[in-house]
Order: structure tokens, then C-alpha cells, then sequence
């Protein structure tokens, strides 16, 4: 069952960079692009290492589809479809996010 959980205010988030949140005993990687005025959320595993640093990537975007590169060996994930931009077979949790009267909210189910 989903459900919409509250994270964090809005100005906790960095502008264009991420941090890393616990949600249902996951750690998940939100990234708040204010130019899109929009959080993302997508799992902080980066598949190809297995080290927990998605949050720490570098956000930016590729033909204006907004990523981040992981830190580890620098593939390009989706931060709308979690999709690998060098990779199609590979791909992380994408969780829905949202801002809410100021405060970031995530919903605990992955699409």
C-alpha cells in the first residue's frame, strides 16, 4: 500500500543538488530542480557499483530530460523514469514526489 510521506521542507533542499532521506526503511535520492519547480525521487543505490550515492551525483540534463550522474563510474540516470542514458537494461527506483504548501512529500510505493 502507498502512501504519501513528508520529508522535509522545500528550503531544506539544495537548488539543482541532492540529499538523501530515509523512506520506509529505504534510502532514497531527492533532487530539487527549481528552474522545472520540481523534486524528484529515485533510489540512492547506484546499480553498477551498489554503493548508496546517487544523492552525491552531479544533477544536470541530457536533450533537457533531467539526470544525475552517478559518482562512482559517472553513468546518467533519469531522474523522471530512473532509466541508465548509457544503459536502457538498467534502471533504479523512481518514487513519486511533490511540493506541498512548502514541504516535500514522496509517496513510499516505486513506479
Amino acid at each position: 500500500m502507498s502512501r504519501w510521506i513528508e520529508i522535509c521542507s522545500v528550503e531544506d533542499l539544495q537548488p539543482d543538488s541532492g540529499i538523501c532521506a530515509r523512506l520506509a526503511g529505504k534510502q532514497v535520492a531527492l533532487f530539487f530542480l527549481p528552474r522545472l519547480n520540481a523534486v524528484f525521487a529515485i533510489g540512492n543505490c547506484d546499480p553498477f557499483s551498489q554503493a548508496n550515492v546517487l544523492s552525491r551525483g552531479m544533477v544536470g540534463d541530457i536533450g533537457g530530460e533531467p539526470m544525475v550522474a552517478s559518482p562512482m563510474y559517472k553513468q546518467h540516470f533519469s531522474l523522471r523514469s530512473g532509466i541508465c542514458f548509457e544503459d536502457a537494461a538498467v534502471r533504479v527506483p523512481v518514487f513519486q514526489a511533490r511540493i506541498e504548501q512548502g514541504r516535500v512529500e514522496v509517496n513510499s510505493s516505486a513506479d
